[in-house]
């Protein structure tokens, strides 16, 4: 976090704290729109930042990435080491678009070798955010706080239909076998419908989580935006 992040969620600042945070607030997402406006139509990948190079989990993300990509999407992660190197590296591999979204920290986090395009973010409400708004299909694999976070809200915006249905995979039944325990709870006890349960796929299948991502969007109509040209009346490139 910024001291200014930290601050703020200290409580009440006096109003011109408040607005100079507000400000920088809105300008992130502007830089954070303008670097991302023309990565396409994304599929992004959550995942922890702490698994390195042949790990079977960082060898399992750079096949359902590179499977993914050849559909014709790009893969936008957070764009640092772990999970999200991989997922950018299995873009690339196969000729597809990588794209990050990287958070700034003072010690643990710089930008992966596979991105054709990032954006640093101080603020994670906002990297959040970008993650979200430029993905048709969201993949999640093992990971730490910061995944089940980034899983969770993504899962409540699509119960809510903040976002219309886009696909959802989770990936390795085995890691996340007490998540499913506890969603099953959570129906039973009347907390989450029926119907809600089909809002995610959990699954161990590169194939089966491939079909998924194809099949509902299909199912559900999306079409992949058209590309957009930059402007250079506003110094927009790619």
């Amino acid at each position: 976090m910024t001291k200014s992040e930290i601050r703020f969620l200290e409580g009440p600042q006096n109003r011109w704290q408040d607005f100079k945070f507000t400000f920088n607030v809105m300008l992130e997402f502007i830089r954070g729109f303008r670097k991302l406006h023309f990565a396409g139509p994304c599929v992004t990948v959550f995942g922890s930042a702490r698994f390195e190079d042949g790990h079977p989990t960082y060898e399992q993300t750079r096949k359902i990435s590179g499977r993914i990509a050849r559909m014709g999407f790009t893969i936008m992660t957070g764009g640092g080491p772990g999970v999200m190197e991989a997922a950018n590296r299995g873009a690339k591999e196969v000729g597809g678009k990588s794209v990050g979204c990287n958070i700034v920290l003072p010690h643990e986090q710089k930008h992966n070798p596979y991105l054709d395009k990032w954006v640093n973010i101080r603020y994670f409400f906002v990297r959040k955010n970008l993650l979200i708004k430029y993905s048709y299909a969201f993949v999640v694999m093992p990971g730490g706080f910061g995944t089940l976070d980034e899983y969770f809200e993504t899962l409540t915006l699509i119960q809510t239909k903040k976002l219309s249905d886009f696909p959802m995979v989770i990936f390795n039944k085995e890691y996340h076998k007490e998540i499913i325990e506890h969603i099953e709870k959570m129906k039973s006890a009347g907390t989450i419908s029926e119907k809600d349960m089909e809002l995610c796929l959990f699954t161990d299948s590169i194939e089966e989580a491939v079909a998924h991502i194809q099949s509902a969007i299909s199912k559900f109509g999306l079409k992949k935006a058209p590309l957009k040209k930059p402007s250079k009346w506003l110094f927009e490139k790619w």
